[in-house]
């Protein structure tokens, strides 16, 4: 159970870190997001505010992406989901459209999202 816990704290550094780098404002505290909270918001400086999901391998990936759905409902202009980029390869991508992103975090901490045209090394 450590283990998860340890690869979830290390996603969390890493995704909070790539955004700073672009100048948002992090916190990865949960929040509310109408009836389900999500692990941090990131609040770009115009004032958008992106819902942040942080999934280990060894959750319960269909509640994230629940969370995530209910974070655009409840009023975020985004909301991202966050997992090992291993883990986020195996996953099927057509859920992740729109306002719905996909980050996967590789083992050196860098961050790749999944475009509709295949994944992107952001950092």
């Amino acid at each position: 159970m450590s283990g998860a816990l340890t690869n979830e704290r290390w996603l969390k550094w890493a995704v909070a870190r790539h955004y700073r780098k672009q100048g948002f404002r992090v916190v990865m505290k949960p929040a509310r997001a109408g009836n389900a909270a999500v692990d941090g918001v990131a609040i770009a400086p115009d004032g958008e505010k992106l819902a942040l999901e942080i999934k280990s391998p060894h959750d319960d990936i269909v509640r994230g992406v629940g969370q995530c759905v209910e974070a655009l409902y409840a009023g975020y202009s985004q909301a991202v989901l966050v997992t090992s980029l291993k883990f986020a390869k195996r996953l099927r991508k057509r859920v992740f459209q729109g306002k719905l992103k996909l980050i996967g975090v590789d083992a050196k901490a860098r961050i790749h999202r999944f475009d509709p045209d295949g994944w992107r090394l952001l950092e």
